[in-house]
């Protein structure tokens, strides 16, 4: 199977931590963030992630492309799902973005290694949020919109090891998003977070992202 990804794209992390949950190999191909030809040549349209399976067909959707990937084999993500992980999951990224898309071009990430493909990620994301020195300038403000949501979470997570005590969708919706906030130097995951998140990244084998 092969990904076509960005580094910095939670969705493509949570087709990567499937695989890795799995140990299933993931030819992982990082695309400029430019490169919409390449998109379009292979399903018709920019979306990422993409996924060729190994029969040579793309998937779109990164929730079926993790289904995918627990199909083969013994599956892995066995246990329950709760509503409320689910919706934390779906509101807590509108607080995010504010935080984490103005530091993902300053990261050296390899979706940006062209002039060309830097300015791009910064002309189509200032267009969603705004100007990205501003919205650095404000990071503490967005920092405090975004903890009450994480103090929620660590309410909710039952164990270090699965959000609901066993692995589960639940936790492919859940680590991508804590990775992504994790870029935010200066925020301090809640402790049930910090030891979830810890504990998850260790068992799929990724290091964080660097904090900026």
């Amino acid at each position: 199977m092969q990904l076509y990804m960005f580094e910095h794209c939670s969705l493509c992390f949570r087709v990567r931590m499937a695989a890795a949950l799995k140990r299933l190999h993931l030819k992982e191909v990082v695309v400029l963030d430019d490169d919409t030809d390449t998109m379009v040549s292979l399903v018709g349209r920019r979306v990422i992630p993409i996924l060729l399976k190994d029969d040579g067909r793309p998937m779109l959707e990164s929730m079926d492309m993790v289904k995918h990937i627990e199909h083969r084999g013994e599956p892995i993500l066995v246990g329950p799902e709760r509503a409320e992980i689910a919706s934390w999951a779906a509101h807590v990224v509108d607080k995010t973005a504010p935080l984490t898309m103005p530091r993902y071009p300053l990261l050296g990430l390899p979706e940006f290694a062209t002039v060309a493909a830097l300015d791009h990620y910064n002309l189509r994301k200032r267009k969603a949020v705004g100007d990205f020195v501003e919205l650095r300038a404000d990071t503490r403000r967005h920092i405090a919109r975004l903890m009450p949501d994480l103090e929620e979470l660590g309410e909710l997570i039952e164990s270090p090891h699965a959000v609901n005590g066993a692995l589960s969708l639940d936790d492919i919706r859940v680590l991508p998003l804590l990775r992504s906030a994790a870029v935010v130097k200066g925020l301090r995951f809640p402790a049930k977070v910090r030891d979830y998140f810890e504990a998850m990244m260790n068992r799929i084998g990724f290091q964080p992202l660097p904090a900026i």
